[in-house]
């Protein structure tokens, strides 16, 4: 079982013995960041979930691409961030709309 630090963090595979496999991990001590190598049992691994989006996007993007050439259209295949979302208008018939305002200082103190 590693040591408290390294559970859940991801590293590189450096080396790979009968029992074990060697992780090699980035660690942060004071105001630098080194590079650790630990051998941990193959039970205490599992594999990195990082690349699924990627593979996924790969994917998508090949179909993409192939219904395109298909249709002779040019896709687009670049990410976009979120868009804002689209105004709407708020119907206020069954209640009144009741105007707000800061109480003053003075009332505090």
């Amino acid at each position: 079982m590693p040591f408290k630090f390294y559970h859940g963090r991801t590293g590189v595979i450096w080396n790979v013995t009968p029992r074990a496999v060697g992780v090699e991990i980035n660690k942060q001590v004071r105001n630098k960041i080194i590079k650790k190598r630990i051998h941990v049992r193959i039970e205490h691994i599992q594999p990195s979930r990082c690349r699924e989006d990627f593979l996924k996007r790969v994917k998508a993007n090949d179909l993409a691409k192939k219904e395109a050439k298909a249709k002779g259209v040019k896709v687009h295949l670049k990410r976009m961030p979120a868009q804002p979302k689209p105004g709407r208008i708020v119907k206020a018939k069954a209640t009144s709309a009741t105007t707000i305002a800061p109480l003053k200082y003075e009332l505090l103190v």
